[in-house]
């Protein structure tokens, strides 16, 4: 198979631990794209915290695209153009919040390129660092969220967070929900995810679903490693996800997708003999 699109998720699977990009994984994705292959960054992160990235990887040379939001804005990387967006309502955010008061968790949304919410937390923190974004800390969540916003993330204790994935599943049926990491539960717009904006590009490239590889290691990777023709995990995959990709390779500190590229796209992985 000629595959004609690689779509990477950011944060535990292209990047280290550290949030680099080693050098073998700039390498071989350098190459790949010099073969004609679309490479796309698609991340939860807002699309200021992954341009940097992208145009280390030179995606912007090579006409490429940035899927952000989990999946609800893609944008050029050359000149920032958004060619879809697609958000929650004020009323479907406010209806989170008093969800989150109820279950007592932390809740943040983005406006303005801020991170907005009423409560300080070790896990606004982390994602601050991730994003680089300031944190507005308002007095009335409401009354500050009064136009609407790509997504929202619920922020809490990780065993106690996992087992409200459900819950919320249930309790909010016309919003698409998914764990990014185990302490972020995050809720769009219905039918946004990964998978679903990586069929817009496709069908917008004229490249089909079985010449996609999707590469990623969490919750909110598992549309898009079920949709593309090649689903690959890397291996800190989370473990209740291990048996649901076509592929493990590496894990993010050990170059993964550096493995994918050169097995399944520049065809020159170097096998271990194993003795």
């Amino acid at each position: 198979m000629q595959y004609k699109m690689l779509v990477l998720d950011m944060d535990d699977t292209l990047l280290t631990d550290d949030h680099k990009i080693s050098e073998l994984n700039k390498k071989v994705l350098l190459e790949a794209q010099a073969k004609g292959v679309y490479v796309v960054l698609a991340s939860g992160r807002p699309t200021s915290a992954m341009t940097a990235y992208a145009k280390e990887l030179e995606l912007d040379l090579n006409d490429s695209y940035i899927i952000s939001f989990n999946g609800a804005i893609i944008s050029t990387v050359k000149d920032d153009l958004v060619l879809f967006e697609q958000k929650l309502t004020v009323e479907q955010i406010h209806e989170l919040y008093d969800y989150s008061v109820k279950m007592k968790t932390h809740i943040i949304t983005y406006l303005d390129n801020e991170i907005i919410s009423e409560t300080d937390s070790e896990y606004i923190e982390i994602e601050k660092e991730i994003t680089g974004l300031a944190h507005l800390k308002v007095p009335s969540f409401k009354d500050a969220v009064s136009k609407p916003a790509v997504k929202c993330i619920l922020l809490a204790e990780p065993s106690y967070l996992k087992g409200l994935e459900q819950d919320l599943k249930l309790a909010m049926p016309h919003l698409s929900i998914a764990m990014s990491k185990p302490f972020f539960l995050e809720a769009a717009q219905n039918g946004i995810d990964k998978a679903a904006s990586i069929k817009i590009l496709a069908e917008k490239l004229n490249i089909h679903q079985s010449e996609i590889i999707a590469v990623g290691n969490a919750g909110n990777d598992l549309t898009m490693i079920e949709y593309a023709g090649l689903g690959v995990w890397v291996d800190n995959v989370i473990p209740e996800l291990r048996d649901r990709a076509n592929v493990i390779v590496a894990s993010n500190n050990d170059n993964g997708v550096a493995e994918v590229v050169q097995k399944y796209i520049l065809n020159n992985y170097v096998y271990e003999e194993i003795n």
